[in-house]
Parts: C-alpha cells; structure tokens; sequence
C-alpha cells in the first residue's frame, strides 16, 4: 500500500506539471499546434533517461523513491517518456524486431483505439 501512495503522490506532482507546461505553451506560443504534448513528452523522455542512468550508475535510491520519481512524477507528466524507456530497453537488448513491433503497435494502435473510442461514445450519446 505504501508504493500505491508513493506512486500516487508522484502522479499529482507530475500531472500538475504537464498541466502547467500545456498552459504556459498555449500562452506563449499558441495553439495551432499541440506544443504542450510535445514538450512534456520529449522533456519527460530526456528526464527519464538520465534519471534511469544516473540511478543506475551513481545513486542508490531506494524502490519507493524510484517509483515515485519515474512511474509517479514523470508518469504523471507523460506516459510517453514510459513508453520510450522500454522502447530503449528493447534497443539496448539488441531485441530489434520485438522494438518495432512495440513501436509501431504501441502507436498505431493507440490512435486506432482513440478513434474507436470517439467513434463508440459519439454513436452512444448522440
């Protein structure tokens, strides 16, 4: 229960991030283009590498810590930078093939699933 929290504490900081990066981009560059999205999910992605990194070859943190930092803050800020660490994973293992399947799924299907969603709730509630 005490990592559910931890991860959920994280979770609040980083949505509360992304929330104010996607403000702070409308106000300062517009909304022709979704910057918001494309900033935390490249900041979140470059964050998370060099936090995996650093974890990894400098400091010693303990779970709780890890998860509040990775699955919860930069979770919280986009579940994009996720996605690439295993992505990253998959690439460093050599695993090409398994990469990108998971690349090209993980994308093709989530748009084709957010469509179906649309489509679903607009067929039912109109």
């Amino acid at each position: 229960m005490k990592m559910v929290i931890v991860v959920a504490l994280g979770g609040a900081f980083g949505a509360v991030g992304r929330y104010l990066v996607g403000v702070g981009a409308t106000r300062f560059i517009g909304t022709g283009f979704p910057w918001g999205t494309l900033i935390v999910n490249v900041v979140g992605s470059f964050i998370m590498g060099a936090l995996i990194a650093a974890l990894a070859l400098r400091y010693s943190v303990s779970n709780e810590m890890r998860a509040f930092l990775t699955v919860g803050i930069l979770g919280g800020f986009t579940t994009f930078s996720a996605f690439s660490l295993d992505f990253a994973f998959l690439m460093e293992r050599k695993d090409y093939g398994l990469a990108m399947i998971y690349l090209g799924s993980s994308v093709g299907l989530s748009i084709l699933a957010l469509f179906a969603g649309l489509s679903i709730a607009r067929t039912a509630f109109q």
